[in-house]
């Protein structure tokens, strides 16, 4: 029964209605084109974009997508479902972890909490680079706990060899800040723990010998074959990215305050009693001894890492999720709550949390209308109507939860408010984002340009850069910036606010797809 609930809640936040919208921003359809780009070259090496080498990521992300396009009829499931995958294989060994250093207790209730929170659910089912580098993070924080934890690991070359992998892996997801997080967050543990003899596990030489053969390959051959690779990858796209706002991502240090908050919903308010477990830890000394200390480690130093970087973005605290989901766990399973009433109380946040964004969106539709000239987001014709239906589900969810406490049945409770949320997540996906598609993603207005061209040239016009990638994706090449000198008759894609240009008075509107427009120039 928990095994089949397991899998509903998974199903629901990773890989439920995925194609329902299209690829979104500018990250999505850049990197399934080129993923799909070298499925069809079969250049597994060298990353290109539109035929171009394009460094600005490693490839493992591009690789498990080139196999989607191979496996996948449809792009959104081939571009998505490797996120999914490794957000799986996240979930699982952090329960692996759980259980060998908590018990069943909290192994059980971190195998809901982590997948249905908003984090793990909105990047597993995202094309891009963040889920593949949080999950094998999560896999090496994992092999170095079995590696560090223990006083005299058994099958210490085999736990070695996994953490060399899994590091190895990671560092071909987003590059060199694998080491650094990893590294760092390993130290901290050490030096608060008082364990740094033992922290030397680390460099076994099976584990080096691992991360060599499964990282250095790629860099060695991408290197050998493209002279600015490591120019462009290593100065400009990991030292510039984190010391300057070369790339417009500026943001203050308490950035990641509100962004960590929103994250682990609807566990958010778990971290309220999580903080005094750990005030009394410390006040007992109890805690040298504790994995919570080595959980926090892979927290804090990432939190740190990233609120000093002068390029941020929320995805970047991805690989602090799973580490603060397993010390909720324990907060919620742990021996220190293990008396039934103090359970009960614990359970109530979650309840509380559910309640209060269940209560907000099920109000949607008392709102009073905003009118057609306010363009707002709740304006789109039949929106209010299945996000009122995700609000009732929270809100269900949260009276469900409360009835469990009550007959104390927490296990119960944690297992209802993650099914709640899932069943929501497959609700939203299903139902309201295709109601957003043609204004969030760039797939209508490309296949309208499709189909009305037909042989005629097509162009962009100050579009967004979101929006360009998206249609180049969808019309499976690169679209010229339009000119007075463009062949007429053409369709151009342009920018809403710049509808004076085109065709100098001569273009036509045939469609109106969010801050696009589809216009026709005689």
């Amino acid at each position: 029964m928990i095994t089949a609930v397991f899998g509903l809640v998974v199903f629901h936040c990773f890989f439920t209605g995925l194609a329902r919208v299209g690829l979104l921003g500018p990250d999505e359809p850049r990197y399934a084109s080129i993923a799909r780009e070298m499925s069809r070259t079969g250049d597994w090496v060298t990353p290109r974009l539109n035929g171009s080498p394009w460094f600005e990521k490693p490839p493992l992300y591009y690789w498990s997508a080139a196999i989607g396009f191979r496996l996948f009829a449809t792009p959104e499931n081939a571009a998505r479902v490797p996120s999914g995958i490794l957000a799986l294989c996240a979930v699982v060994a952090v329960v692996l972890m759980a259980r060998r250093f908590y018990g069943w207790g909290v192994a059980i209730a971190a195998a809901f909490m982590l997948p249905a929170t908003v984090a793990m659910t909105g990047f597993a089912r995202a094309a891009a680079t963040d889920m593949p580098f949080a999950a094998c993070l999560a896999l090496t924080m994992v092999a170095a706990a079995f590696l560090l934890l223990d006083e005299h690991p058994a099958h210490a070359g085999m736990i070695a060899g996994a953490f060399g992998a899994a590091l190895g892996l990671a560092v071909l997801a987003k590059g060199p800040a694998a080491i650094l997080l990893s590294g760092g967050s390993a130290a901290l543990w050490a030096i608060a723990s008082g364990n740094l003899r033992r922290s030397f596990r680390l460099f076994h030489p099976v584990a080096v010998l691992v991360f060599a053969a499964v990282a250095l390959p790629w860099y060695s051959l991408c290197a050998a074959r493209n002279p600015d690779f490591l120019r462009i990858f290593l100065l400009e796209h990991n030292v510039e990215r984190f010391l300057t706002n070369r790339y417009q991502h500026q943001q203050p240090s308490w950035f990641f305050v509100p962004v960590i908050l929103l994250a682990v919903f609807p566990w958010t308010l778990l971290l309220i009693p999580a903080i005094g477990d750990g005030w009394r830890s410390l006040r007992t000394g109890e805690w040298r001894k504790s994995p919570g200390v080595y959980l926090t480690g892979w927290v804090v130093f990432p939190f740190v890492f990233f609120s000093a970087s002068q390029s941020k973005l929320p995805g970047y605290i991805l690989p602090a999720v799973p580490p603060l989901l397993l010390l909720l766990a324990g907060t919620m399973a742990a021996e220190n709550s293990s008396v039934p009433a103090a359970r009960n109380r614990r359970g109530l946040w979650i309840s509380l949390g559910l309640l209060i964004v269940g209560l907000a969106l099920s109000a949607l539709n008392s709102l009073p209308k905003l009118g057609h000239s306010a363009r707002g987001v709740l304006e789109t014709p039949g929106l209010r109507e299945p996000l009122t239906l995700v609000g009732m589900t929270l809100l269900a969810g949260a009276l469900l939860v409360a009835g469990c406490l009550w007959v104390r049945r927490t296990a119960l409770g944690v297992g209802v408010a993650a099914f709640a949320f899932s069943f929501a997540v497959g609700m939203a996906a299903n139902h309201v984002l295709p109601l957003l598609d043609k204004d969030i993603s760039a797939r209508q207005l490309a296949l309208a340009a499709q189909r009305e061209a037909g042989s005629a040239p097509i162009a962009v016009f100050r579009v967004p850069r979101a929006w360009q990638y998206g249609a180049e994706f969808y019309l499976d090449r690169a679209l010229p910036e339009w000119t007075a000198e463009t062949p007429h008759p053409c369709w151009v894609l342009a920018g809403a606010r710049h509808l004076e240009n085109p065709g100098s008075g001569q273009g036509t509107v045939t469609g109106d797809y969010g801050p696009a427009v589809l216009v026709r120039v005689q």
